[in-house]
């Protein structure tokens, strides 16, 4: 069984921040605010391409 298999989590940092009512904030701040979760995207597909790249040497190596 593959973990991208199992279920997702329903709650976590993830799922308050889509909560979080954005009508309080100031556009200085919610602008900081995309800033910031525009990196973390940057971040996470960094992640995604080192962890299809370790995928695709795994397969490689043991497919031969």
């Amino acid at each position: 069984m593959d973990l991208d298999d199992l279920p997702r989590k329903q709650s976590g940092p993830l799922k308050d921040l889509e909560q979080e009512d954005l009508s309080t904030i100031s556009v200085e701040e919610l602008e900081e605010r995309v800033e910031r979760l525009q990196d973390e995207i940057g971040r996470t597909q960094q992640e995604i391409q080192s962890k299809q790249a370790s995928r695709a040497a795994a397969d490689a190596f043991f497919k031969s």
